[in-house]
């Protein structure tokens, strides 16, 4: 184990912090009744106690707020027979005013609560359907995928990925929708459902591409904005022919796959560059195609563009093909779980855009 010359800090374990946020009502209560009661009368600690039940309604349900409110009340009355002249009549209304606030502010937080558990459990099941669970091997292929949300609370975004077992090989698509929002959720479905019912009927990859221009297109005309100009997808179709040993790449605006061959990692750029998805009416619909061997121990990383557009705090990009020539012979899984960890390390915890990715294998042995 490797540690650093510094003192570690102590941390305190999570389930044990939030014990003490959902008690800390309770804790200044506690405190200021016993400055209260242990004070001159002349710094009237006790004003502060309408605090409690203020704090408790971010915490607590509503009657357990009241509770609390109620305790507090209570505390005031009885420090009023130790000390008089504290202003017991105006704090105790003030308790009382605050309570009530608090109880129904508390009922209107469990309200939003309970709303914001449903619309997760709704994009949840979305995100299920849009990006399904692929598994970790399909034909002679080993398979995983990656994906992570920009923003913590998010559950789907413009990134997409989708793997078949064909009649013509282990076809692949990732892309990723340009824009925000449900739009390009919306456009990312449009071009997965597509994907998934002609993967295995269009025997070219180039009949893929125009279906799923076709169907990007239909889409952002049946649901107009102010964004049209700009909503696009790049999207990368790949194909591993069953049983001949080759990689068949179309590449419509991606970045490029990235594959380690016999130890050496190859960026596999396109020779042509193919139109993004909903560009084909202003830069044509020509679609080229580049093969290269993929033989036994072969490895391929599909991504969309918040991998390499991952910066340091310093503003430098991660650089992919370089961290790819480090890592090794790994299994999918290890790789994009490093890749996960060191994405993470490298922006401090902040990613500025959605992140797909997919990585395979072709084992050098039948399993």
């Amino acid at each position: 184990m490797i540690t650093s010359g510094r003192l570690r800090r102590r941390r305190v374990p999570r389930g044990r912090r939030w014990e003490v946020v959902v008690l800390s009502p309770v804790i200044l209560t506690l405190l200021i009744t016993g400055l209260a009661f242990s004070t001159p009368r002349e710094i009237a600690f006790s004003r502060l106690l309408p605090a409690a039940p203020a704090l408790a309604a971010a915490l607590w349900p509503v009657l357990p707020t009241i509770l609390l409110g109620a305790f507090c009340l209570l505390a005031m009355i009885v420090l009023s027979f130790f000390h008089t002249d504290l202003g017991t009549p105006y704090t105790g209304a003030a308790i009382v005013a605050v309570t009530l606030a608090a109880a129904y502010a508390s009922h209107l937080r469990r309200q939003r609560e309970e709303m914001l558990f449903h619309v997760r459990l709704v994009a949840d099941a979305a995100q299920k359907v849009l990006l399904r669970p692929l598994p970790r091997r399909i034909a002679d292929i080993e398979i995983e995928c990656l994906y992570l949300a920009a923003q913590e609370q998010a559950r789907i975004g413009g990134d997409f990925y989708e793997a078949a077992d064909t009649p013509y090989g282990v076809r692949l698509l990732i892309g990723d929708v340009r824009g925000k929002g449900l739009p390009a959720v919306g456009a990312a479905s449009a071009v997965l459902s597509t994907f998934r019912e002609i993967a295995y009927e269009e025997p070219d990859l180039r009949g893929i591409a125009r279906r799923l221009e076709t169907s990007i297109t239909r889409y952002i005309a049946a649901f107009p904005g102010p964004d049209v100009p700009e909503r696009f997808a790049t999207v990368l179709i790949a194909e591993i022919t069953r049983g001949g040993g080759r990689l068949r790449i179309l590449n419509c605006g991606h970045p490029p796959p990235l594959l380690v061959h016999d130890g050496h990692t190859l960026v596999l750029d396109p020779s042509t560059p193919s139109p993004p998805l909903n560009l084909a009416t202003l830069i044509g619909d020509t679609y080229y195609i580049d093969t290269v061997p993929f033989a036994p121990g072969d490895q391929l990383l599909l991504y969309t563009d918040g991998v390499t557009e991952t910066r340091d705090p310093k503003g430098a990009f991660f650089p992919l093909p370089d961290w790819l020539a480090h890592q090794g012979p790994l299994t999918p899984q290890a790789l994009l779980g490093d890749l996960h960890r060191d994405l993470l390390r490298y922006s401090a915890g902040k990613l500025d855009d959605d992140i797909a990715a997919l990585a395979l294998r072709k084992p050098t042995s039948p399993p």
